[in-house]
């Protein structure tokens, strides 16, 4: 499965303009772990610090295999949002953004 960083799935003709800043809904997919909400919740705050905690939340897959963190982020930009999704790519523990 291929995986496109914001600023590629931008390129699309179909794909909606994004008018910045705004709140933007993001859902980090990767292997359960006891520390995987937290891993990705220091990278978020990296990259859009203060965010709303209050927005997080987190859902086991059926098989207890894969864990979802969905986060709501103020973005600012392209740049932002590929810089968080290398980032969190960049561990190694995460399989999909979205």
């Amino acid at each position: 499965m291929q995986q496109t960083s914001p600023t590629e799935q931008g390129a699309s003709q179909d794909a909606p303009k994004i008018e910045f800043p705004c709140q933007y809904p993001i859902k980090i997919v990767g292997d359960a772990a006891p520390d995987f909400k937290a891993a990705v919740l220091d990278i978020v705050e990296q990259h859009a610090p203060g965010f709303d905690r209050s927005s997080v939340r987190m859902v086991d897959s059926r098989n207890g295999r894969f864990q979802s963190v969905r986060v709501v982020i103020r973005a600012t930009g392209h740049e932002q949002l590929n810089a968080l999704f290398h980032s969190l790519k960049a561990t190694g523990r995460v399989h999909m953004v979205m």
